[in-house]
């Protein structure tokens, strides 16, 4: 499908790399499309950055059918703009769409469209090692009615914004408190897919630990309530006696693509790797052996988060005296070499844009 482009008549000031937070500045652009069921995905554009005109009665509003998506566009030292890891990011977002009863869309225009977008957008990416663009792909129902049904109509959008550090903390061990009272997602729900339904169910439980001095929610299973799941916002990885082990995929847990490239890393590596069940209790049970090397999570976001403190119940643990551990470090080292150029990727993991 040809993109149509429309310039916006007057451009925002782009502020300086040290004064980019998380989220909070957005560029001069932003792509839409549209979905019909006799015209299938269509009108793709590229628009000035506008608010969505919505009525009040629209059904994502009211059902939550609704899929996002979050990657990054990162600025080599010499200048070129790349992606990491993008069709990854896009068949997510269809295995989401399939969960939430939304059509499919294409995946190689879809990232074209994507690259059209950031090359017009290409002086919004900072420049600053840490810094990068933020990218948000999102799809909404846009059908009027108030019955609980799936929408006949959408709309696909992606917005930018550049970004700093997602913690204040920066790479730095951070706390995690181990909610007992409250659930994420079961299994056989939508616990896999990256929906607004996911991240409304965390919020109480993140309230509550913020106000305890926690920076994330560790979920457990919503069946057992002892088998570690993940973090709010990442993936969660322990390093065992040497060995990085991780929950598996269960259906309740987000597949992230982070996590992904840090088991194709490790493995890569030759270090032992484990996707397993892994309880709570075998935690705290490994500190005590003296067995817990380090515990860390990944997202796009901050890429990787070392844990320097987790609470379970009345029960708190120290990991390497909230110093960054070796592995951490390496990994963090490793992947954000490859997203900002600096490294080689031995994986094809990188799309330029330009």
């Amino acid at each position: 499908m040809a993109l149509k482009v429309t310039k916006a008549s007057t451009l925002k000031p782009h502020p300086a790399d040290d004064k980019l937070g998380f989220g909070q500045i957005f560029t001069d652009h932003m792509f839409n499309m549209d979905y019909a069921p006799e015209k299938g995905w269509h009108d793709p554009r590229i628009d000035p950055y506008a608010p969505i005109s919505a009525d009040p009665a629209m059904l994502v509003f009211h059902y939550g059918q609704t899929i996002f998506e979050g990657l990054k566009a990162y600025r080599t030292p010499e200048g070129k703009i790349q992606l990491f890891r993008p069709q990854a990011n896009l068949s997510r977002f269809n295995r989401s769409a399939e969960m939430l009863c939304i059509p499919h869309f294409d995946e190689a225009e879809a990232l074209e469209h994507l690259k059209q977008l950031i090359a017009v957008e290409k002086d919004w990416v900072p420049s600053s090692l840490g810094t990068s663009l933020y990218i948000r792909p999102t799809i909404i129902a846009t059908d009027i009615y108030l019955g609980v049904t799936a929408s006949k109509t959408y709309r696909f959008f992606t917005i930018l914004s550049p970004v700093g550090a997602y913690y204040a903390e920066g790479f730095a061990p951070i706390k995690i408190l181990v909610t007992t009272e409250h659930v994420r997602a079961s299994r056989q729900g939508i616990g896999e897919a990256k929906t607004a339904a996911n991240y409304a169910a965390s919020i109480l439980a993140g309230a509550k630990a913020a106000k305890a001095g926690y920076t994330q929610v560790l979920w457990l299973d919503a069946v057992e309530r002892k088998y570690v799941e993940e973090v709010g916002s990442m993936n969660i990885f322990f390093v065992i006696d040497g060995e990085l082990v991780t929950p598996a995929l269960n259906g309740s847990i987000l597949p992230g693509i982070t996590r992904d490239s840090v088991l194709s890393m490790a493995r890569h590596w030759g270090m032992p790797v484990s996707e397993r069940n892994i309880s709570i209790d075998e935690i705290f049970e490994a500190n005590e052996a003296g067995k817990l090397d380090e515990v860390f999570g990944t997202g796009t976001a901050a890429v990787i988060s070392p844990v320097g403190e987790l609470r379970y119940d009345e029960k708190v643990i120290h990991i390497r005296k909230n110093e960054v551990g070796p592995i951490s470090q390496k990994l963090y080292d490793a992947i954000t070499g490859i997203q900002f150029g600096q490294a080689e990727d031995p994986f094809g993991w990188i799309v330029p844009v330009d």
